[in-house]
C-alpha cells in the first residue's frame, strides 16, 4: 500500500521538475530592472508631468528584450503606461477617465458622440490600429487616423 501512494507523488514531483525547467523565464535575451523616479528617462517624466500632473511615478520597469528597450511605468493612481524604445507612449491602462490630452481628437469625438454616458479608461497603439476601452468594458478599434473600425468582441 505504501508503494501505491509513493508512485503518484514521485510522478507529480517529476512532472513539476520538468515543467519548471522548460519555463520561458530563463530567456537570456531579456532583462528587467527597476528604476527610481529620478532614474526614469526625462522624456517619460515630462510626459507624465504634462498629462498626469496630479500623479507621481510609483515604479518604472525598464525591460530589454532582443536589444529593444521598453519602459513600464505605474503611477500613484494605479494608471500604467508603456513606452517603446523611442520613448513614445504605446499603452495606457487606467481605472478612471484618461486625460483628453493623451487621446487623439477623432477618437475622443467618436466616443463622446456614441457613448455620451461613458469615458475612455484605456488606450493602446497596435501595429496598424488603435484600441480604446470604455468604463463599461466596451473595446473600440480605430485606424491610425482615428477613424472607427469596429467594436472589438474578442
Amino acid at each position: 500500500m505504501k508503494n501505491t501512494v509513493k508512485i503518484p507523488v514521485i510522478a507529480m514531483a517529476s512532472f513539476l521538475t520538468v515543467f519548471t525547467s522548460c519555463s520561458d523565464d530563463d530567456d537570456s535575451n531579456s532583462s528587467e530592472i527597476y528604476l527610481s523616479e529620478e532614474e526614469t528617462p526625462e522624456t517619460i517624466q515630462t510626459y507624465i508631468t504634462t498629462h498626469f500632473g496630479d500623479n507621481s511615478i510609483v515604479q518604472t520597469e525598464k525591460e530589454t528584450e532582443n536589444d529593444l528597450v521598453s519602459y513600464d511605468v505605474r503611477l500613484s493612481d494605479n494608471t500604467s503606461l508603456e513606452f517603446n524604445s523611442n520613448m513614445d507612449v504605446i499603452d495606457i491602462d487606467g481605472t478612471s477617465k484618461l486625460p483628453n490630452s493623451v487621446l487623439p481628437e477623432a477618437i475622443q469625438e467618436y466616443a463622446s458622440t456614441n457613448y455620451p454616458n461613458n469615458f475612455i479608461t484605456d488606450w493602446e497603439l497596435e501595429l496598424d490600429h488603435q484600441q480604446v476601452e470604455l468604463d463599461n468594458t466596451i473595446e473600440l478599434e480605430f485606424d491610425m487616423n482615428g477613424d472607427f473600425i469596429r467594436i472589438d468582441n474578442d
